[in-house]
């Protein structure tokens, strides 16, 4: 890891895991938890869950793996430069989106409905339940049983509600206070993965188009440069050259910014870090460009037609099993019923379907509408 700022997160300040354990013969603490996460069920089901395309409608698109392991990649290259934690901070990146429901943002709204008057169903809060109850590998204990500050950076959002139930993990959503630099990283990571990666998503499939895009000024100024450096290259790899100028622009605008906002405050550990206003951050300027691709992102490509079908779709098959299973208990595999009895139905079966990919969702669907299919 080099040296590490002393505000860093390490091995020595960190609270620990839940379960005691020997320290790790060759490896980090949190080095122990990457890999960890990198062999969990619920990892392995990210290559099968959507992006923004639903995964049978090609190969090329981005899935919850994929996109993982970019913001994983951006996010670590940017805890090494400021001398940050970087195995916990892909950790934090790698475990993110473990929670996240089949068919994106759509399953996972459809599933906050159905469970709206049990709480509601948010991915985060799913990803933590995840690596502290649902994941099944070890003889001494439930989860993965992650460090203290690996599961914090997992859990981006909380309600106060939710955050009085988890005790010391929840306690900085109460007093206003801010997580680790690593997971302040991984935070806004996965904002530049997300949103750079649609918009080449989007001109794959054909529902953005490059003039569409060059009325941003993030895209125009850097498809600008890709022309004048490669002015014969091909389309595909004009493309690929503009988003890659536009990430290298985010990152260096987020170090440079960050970097200034740390030496202001002047944190002497961690402790100054959680009392501090957020640290890690673009310029206004970035901002207000990101903001921009948001607001076109949404309005072009998450609300184009062709999307909105499928998403329509993804919610009635999540409503479909959602009110099937909390119907009649007993359509659920085993180790879900032994849950129903003993938890709750609707828990059961929002664990059961958060936890399905894309394509066994349908299927599964199919099993239980169609007539034919078993």
């Amino acid at each position: 890891m080099g040296d590490l700022a002393p505000y860093a997160v390490d091995d020595s300040n960190s609270h620990g895991r839940g379960v005691p354990e020997p320290r790790p013969k060759v490896r980090s603490e949190f080095q122990r938890d990457r890999d960890r996460i990198v062999h969990s069920t619920a990892f392995r089901r990210l290559e099968y869950k959507t992006q923004v395309f639903v995964n049978h409608e090609g190969d090329l698109f981005r899935t919850r793996l994929t996109h993982s392991i970019e913001v994983a990649q951006i996010a670590r290259s940017i805890a090494r430069a400021l001398h940050l934690n970087d195995d916990l901070t892909e950790a934090i990146a790698l475990a993110h989106d473990l929670g996240h429901t089949p068919f994106g943002h759509a399953g996972q709204d459809a599933l906050n409905e159905c469970m709206r008057a049990h709480g509601g169903f948010e991915h985060n809060l799913q990803s933590l339940r995840i690596v502290d109850r649902l994941e099944e590998r070890y003889g001494a204990f439930d989860g993965l049983n992650l460090m203290f500050e690996t599961r914090e950076g997992i859990l981006k959002h909380c309600s106060p509600a939710r955050a009085r139930e988890l005790g010391e993990l929840g306690r900085r959503f109460l007093d206003n206070r801010r997580p680790s630099l690593e997971a302040q990283i991984c935070n806004l990571a996965d904002e530049i993965a997300y949103n750079n990666h649609d918009v080449d998503d989007g001109l794959r499939s054909g529902l953005l188009t490059l003039e569409q895009l060059e009325q941003l000024s993030l895209f125009a100024r850097h498809a600008a440069e890709a022309d004048a450096e490669f002015p014969q290259i091909s389309p595909r790899r004009r493309v690929h050259e503009t988003i890659r100028r536009m990430i290298d622009a985010q990152v260096t605008d987020l170090l440079a910014e960050s970097a200034r906002r740390i030496a202001a405050a002047a944190p002497h550990g961690l402790e100054d870090v959680h009392a501090a206003p957020a640290l890690i951050a673009f310029t206004e300027a970035m901002q207000a460009e990101n903001r921009a691709l948001k607001g076109f992102l949404h309005q072009h490509l998450y609300q184009h037609y062709e999307v909105l079908r499928m998403t329509a779709k993804a919610r009635r098959i999540i409503r479909d099993l959602f009110g099937a299973f909390v119907a009649d208990p007993r359509l659920l595999p085993p180790q879900y019923q032994h849950m129903a009895a003993t938890e709750s139905v609707v828990r059961a079966t929002a664990d059961y379907i958060a936890g399905m990919t894309d394509r066994y969702s349908m299927k599964e669907h199919r099993r239980l509408f169609s007539v034919g299919e078993l």
